[in-house]
């Protein structure tokens, strides 16, 4: 097989699997030239891209959750690390046990808040553009890779920046299996969150990302509201 029929078909994978038996064997029909075939294949993968691109989804996807989400969360991820490795620290140092106390409760609930924000926000950018959640992805990993590269903290490894990923890998392959989750786990997540996050109101400012990391949540409510009677025995999470 020549170089450009290889050419052809590696680039025909970009299509589905009934657009690119279709497309094959239209060039096929028309004898069309390998390398034509290649140009009309990109050209018709890059128009089918840019019509995604026209909803309101991929954007709210790509730059309303991927990017701020990853930044916020990962600022949360290191306040976690260096709160566990203080109250560690300071029990041994004072040779005590490791008892509970308002420290613990503080970081006990961080972590939760991170565990919550990030499922949520990686499920809802998993349901809404599917399509375009590969972009999504990459977008939320730029932010990560410039934080990682400039990360100056001796006492914490670079990488407790990542502690968000493990629980968005979670909501994101959830949200890509299932549209929606049961009402009933919808509500336990958005009160959790919101619970968690009032004593933070009085805070000046603080309100605003609480807000921006939250609001995912309270979507998933909305949309299990939506029934979906078929599928509700399906999966504990369920979700159409």
């Amino acid at each position: 097989m020549s170089l450009s029929r290889t050419m052809l078909h590696a680039i025909a994978r970009l299509l589905t699997p009934y657009e690119r038996e279709a497309v094959l064997g239209d060039l096929e029909e028309l004898h069309s030239n390998n390398w034509r075939g290649i140009a009309e294949i990109v050209d018709l993968y890059v128009r089918r891209r840019i019509v995604l691109w026209k909803s309101w989804r991929p954007w709210v996807a790509s730059f309303g959750l991927a990017v701020p989400l990853s930044l916020t969360l990962m600022g949360l991820s290191v306040s976690i690390a260096k709160a566990g490795q203080q109250w560690i620290n300071g029990n041994i140092l004072h040779g005590s046990n490791l008892a509970l106390g308002p420290g613990l409760a503080l970081l006990l609930s961080n972590i939760i808040l991170l565990t919550a924000w990030s499922f949520t926000g990686a499920f809802v950018m998993g349901t809404i553009s599917r399509r375009t959640v590969r972009i999504s992805v990459a977008l939320s990993f730029v932010p990560c890779a410039f934080c990682l590269a400039r990360f100056r903290i001796e006492s914490l490894s670079r990488f407790c920046l990542l502690l968000f990923m493990i629980p968005a890998a979670w909501g994101l392959m959830y949200g890509l299996r299932f549209a929606r989750i049961r009402l009933r786990s919808a509500l336990f997540f958005a009160a959790l969150i919101t619970a968690l996050t009032i004593p933070a109101w009085s805070t000046k400012g603080a309100w605003i990302p609480n807000w921006a990391l939250s609001w995912p949540a309270w979507y998933l409510v909305a949309t299990s509201l939506r029934k979906a009677p078929s599928l509700e025995e399906h999966h504990p999470w369920q979700i159409s």
